[in-house]
């Protein structure tokens, strides 16, 4: 593998692995991991063909645009508005799974204060940050990728002798219970925001292609490992994964965890709050006093009202935003076929029942958050 392919598979892999992989222990645990990893495939599955999609979308278009930009030429303009308030809305509650998880590792560097105030002094570091325009220091993705690895990695080298006390458990067949870890798979494994970066740097097709099938199936193989070191580190999972590892590690292993994690996350924070901030300016034209507060208040609404929620927000989040996106894409990836005069750059001869079971795993994921929710 060259150093173009090294760098496009890094690119796409560092991007998907991020805070959604604190969620697999507890939710693989209370499906059963047989379940659990078998929505880790099926999801890996599923985003190798959404990302060639998008990558298909992106070298089929003359102009370089963004997601929003893809839509309007291939949906037409009455996209604009529905798409731009889901993408919007979504990244504000990813900001507020930021804020729940910086709890857990404020508490594991010592953080003198409770909940409420770790959660606060961290929305207050990240959002300072996004208005004093850290998010144009380049270092701060790479920070954000590393301190993740960091963590994935010392949790699996220090479980790696455990393994075989993890249990597999039985499959529930109760739907609520079986269905369950589909939203958070789906929210760990995206990465559909690296796809124009990845083919601006080779628009070579065998590397564009096979970057996008290693890059995604890369980061589901880590959490795999991740989740059995977890369950064979603290035995039972705890919403968050972190928190259950106290007790039953060093504490200079638990303070690096923690340092780690404040630093991926307090950067990821910078990096999408700042995106929403420039999609408020730039294709709402919002003022700029508009904007700032509702990155500032908007995350700290959803943590206030779901403080403890860090899995419910995972799904919805999971299952239905980046579902409703995913099938945006599929829908747009068909359309180009009539409206773009450039033929198709990857999966010319897609078999019907692919793009039909790639459909059904979204819409699965949507229809039982929108359950959930209603019945709740």
């Amino acid at each position: 593998m060259g150093k173009k392919a090294i760098f496009q598979v890094s690119l796409l892999a560092g991007t998907i692995i991020g805070a959604g992989v604190f969620a697999l222990p507890f939710v693989f645990q209370a499906s059963g991991l047989y379940a659990g990893f078998f929505y880790l495939a099926v999801g890996a599955l599923a985003f190798i063909v959404i990302h060639l999609m998008y990558a298909d979308l992106v070298m089929r278009t003359d102009e370089e645009h963004r997601f929003l930009g893809y839509a309007q030429i291939y949906l037409g303009n009455f996209s604009f508005w529905p798409i731009l308030l889901m993408t919007v809305v979504g990244a504000v509650f990813v900001l507020a799974i930021y804020l729940i998880l910086s709890k857990s590792f404020s508490h594991l560097v010592g953080f003198p204060g409770g909940d409420m105030e770790a959660a606060l002094f961290f929305w207050f570091m990240g959002s300072l940050s996004i208005f004093v325009g850290l998010r144009k220091i380049a270092w701060l993705e790479l920070l954000a990728t590393g301190g993740m690895i960091a963590i994935i990695g010392m949790v699996f080298l220090w479980g790696l002798g455990l393994l075989d006390k993890v249990e597999l458990g039985t499959v529930s067949w109760d739907w609520r219970t079986l269905i369950f870890p589909l939203g958070p798979v789906l929210f760990a494994l995206s990465g559909r925001v690296a796809i124009p970066s990845l083919v601006k740097y080779s628009k070579e097709i065998k590397s564009v292609r096979n970057s996008i099938i290693l890059g995604t199936a890369l980061p589901a193989v880590v959490y795999g490992l991740f989740v059995l070191s977890i369950l064979g580190l603290s035995g039972m999972a705890s919403p968050d994964a972190i928190s259950g590892l106290l007790g039953n590690t060093p504490g200079w292993f638990i303070i690096l965890i923690g340092v780690f994690g404040l630093l991926s996350l307090w950067t990821s924070y910078i990096a999408v709050g700042f995106d929403i901030y420039k999609s408020l300016l730039q294709d709402l034209s919002f003022s700029r006093l508009i904007a700032p507060l509702i990155i500032a208040v908007g995350p700290l609404l959803i943590y206030f009202f779901s403080p403890d929620d860090f899995i419910k927000l995972v799904g919805i989040s999971g299952g239905i935003f980046i579902a409703l996106e995913s099938l945006l894409i599929v829908w747009m990836w068909l359309r180009a076929d009539k409206i773009s005069p450039k033929p198709r750059v990857f999966m010319k001869i897609l078999p019907s029942p692919i793009v039909a079971l790639t459909v059904l795993v979204f819409i699965a994921a949507l229809g039982y958050e929108v359950i959930k929710l209603s019945i709740s």
